[in-house]
């Protein structure tokens, strides 16, 4: 396990988000803890008195009109989290638990939510000694928090339910005790603090978002790879056009992918014979999409470390005023609209992407290139399944994309008549970022097998001038180390043999990140230029 990083509620970033879903414990900065204490102290003091508060001596939702004794504060609690322990589905991923639980303990040190500073130690001790409570995926339609999830963990830490500890599922209370920890007890609220609050949405969220964005810089280096194995023109990536749109995502990924065919003298051949006057949209117009992409991206990870930083639950305590008051930061409509346009940007750096592997396979478009790109086409079918296998993977990734936050329905007796569905619309960004990925790598083989083709003299008949001999063509530097880490592991298309390997292998590269550390280009995106 990485070394824990520190916590600072309203002022945590991407460093410390992407530590913990790698694998890196979290701790509070204790300069929390005086307003935690603080607001545990208002909401002891409302437990005890006379007037109804909300969640501390009441009954939830539809049953907010029912007292509850102080003698039975306790119980209460615990019933509400067994209660809501109503998951269904496969367990969700240890790095999206383990980044839900860092994002509660965020948003409970806000000093706003009227927990002790044992629940505080309880996240963390979850944390430190790796144990990730079993959370059914599927419960939640991001309202009134993710209840069901967070209900789930918020039972383990109770010593019900189950978790894995050391690779091993256990029942919740054998974890504990291998942990050396005790079960809970549960003071006032603080059942209702745990399983109010979007952490569970925006945990998938955040991750979608984190991987879209790196499929979106994957996607300027296959996309590069593509202009240099279609011999296609640079100048739609000049930085004057894109200043003249003023769009900073478009300015990024025109100059990244200017950068990126620095010095390849394919990118000239163009020049020379060559009566094309411009190349198609997925080629020519990938600033303008990708940039798009990437700008809504950018916007997509604002909002969700701004959540990441909130506190979501309810009622709040207000320590200035002792107020307890109650209202709605537990709608997680920010999370679902962040969610449905990282969908969208998803799908559309899928679609480019599969009309330039496209473009490149047909011989009516690829410009000299061999049908399916196979030295011996007839004989060989070459990267046309390939090409088909993309389009379908397009397809579903399309489907996907459709917006889950308008798909509104009341619950819990009409009480939350109105929910965003943030929970699934953020958990499908993985599988549409695994598809994407698949994509991606299917681009990745496709122009570097047109690039290799080039070499061999593929599509220079007509042209004329030194630099259109096969012996003078080379693409970029940086993309040269691009096509050296894929030849590395999978061997240039000479007659068809199975193909499925070398997918999965290209597949492994991109989502791995090694094609963006291949490249090694400065002009590419970068998370941490994300304010």
């Amino acid at each position: 396990m990485r070394e824990p990083v520190q916590l600072t509620p309203g002022k945590v970033g991407l460093r410390e988000i992407i530590a913990v879903l790698d694998g890196a414990a979290a701790t509070l900065d204790p300069s929390a803890f005086p307003r935690i204490e603080q607001a545990a102290a208002i909401i002891a003091k409302a437990a005890a008195g006379a007037a109804a508060v909300y969640g501390v001596n009441t009954g939830f939702g539809k049953l907010a009109s029912k007292r509850i004794p102080p003698a039975d504060t306790a119980t209460l609690q615990r019933n509400l989290i067994l209660s809501h322990c109503c998951g269904m589905g496969d367990a969700t991923p240890a790095d999206v638990v383990r980044l839900m639980m860092a994002l509660k303990l965020v948003s409970l040190g806000r000093g706003a939510s009227g927990v002790r500073m044992a629940v505080i130690r309880q996240i963390e001790a979850f944390l430190a000694r790796g144990i990730i409570p079993v959370v059914p995926v599927q419960g939640s339609v991001g309202a009134s928090g993710d209840l069901a999830p967070l209900a789930h963990f918020a039972a383990a830490m109770l010593g019900e339910g189950e978790a894995f500890i050391d690779g091993e599922r256990l029942d919740s209370a054998a974890a504990l005790a291998r942990a050396g920890l005790q079960p809970l007890i549960l003071s006032a609220k603080e059942g209702l603090a745990l399983i109010n609050g979007t952490q569970f949405s925006t945990a998938w969220a955040l991750k979608g978002a984190i991987e879209a964005h790196r499929n979106c810089a994957t996607a300027l280096i296959t996309g590069a790879l593509s202009v240099d194995a279609a011999m296609a023109s640079t100048t739609p990536f000049r930085a004057e056009i894109h200043a003249l749109r003023g769009n900073p995502g478009q300015i990024a990924a025109g100059r990244a992918l200017m950068g990126l065919l620095e010095g390849s003298t394919i990118r000239t051949t163009h020049l020379d014979g060559d009566d094309r006057v411009q190349d198609p949209y997925c080629l020519r117009c990938q600033p303008q999409v990708t940039g798009a992409a990437l700008d809504i991206i950018d916007k997509a990870l604002q909002t969700l470390v701004a959540e990441a930083n909130a506190a979501t639950d309810n009622p709040l305590v207000l320590v200035e005023t002792g107020e307890i008051v109650s209202g709605g930061n537990f709608h997680a409509e920010p999370v679902a609209f962040a969610a449905d346009q990282i969908a969208m940007a998803i799908s559309e750096i899928g679609a480019i992407s599969e009309r330039r592997i496209a473009t490149l396979v047909d011989p009516a478009l690829n410009f000299g290139l061999p049908p399916f790109l196979t030295p011996n086409p007839g004989l060989n079918s070459g990267f046309m399944i390939a090409e088909v296998t993309a389009a379908a993977m397009f397809a579903e990734n399309k489907q996907r994309a459709t917006p889950c936050s308008i798909d509104s329905t009341p619950t819990s007796a009409n009480q939350e008549d109105h929910v965003s569905m943030a929970a699934h619309g953020a958990r499908r960004l993985t599988e549409m970022n695994v598809t994407l990925s698949r994509i991606l790598a299917i681009e990745l083989l496709v122009a570097c097998q047109g690039i290799d083709l080039r070499k061999r003299g593929h599509g220079l008949e007509g042209l004329h001038g030194k630099a259109n001999q096969p012996s003078r063509l080379l693409t970029s530097p940086a993309l040269e180390r691009v096509i050296a880490l894929l030849r590395s592991r999978v061997p240039m298309l000479e007659d068809d043999r199975l193909m499925a390997p070398d997918l999965a292998t290209g597949e492994q590269l991109v989502r791995a990140c090694a094609v963006l550390k291949a490249a090694q280009h400065d002009d590419l995106p970068r998370l941490e230029t994300v304010t």
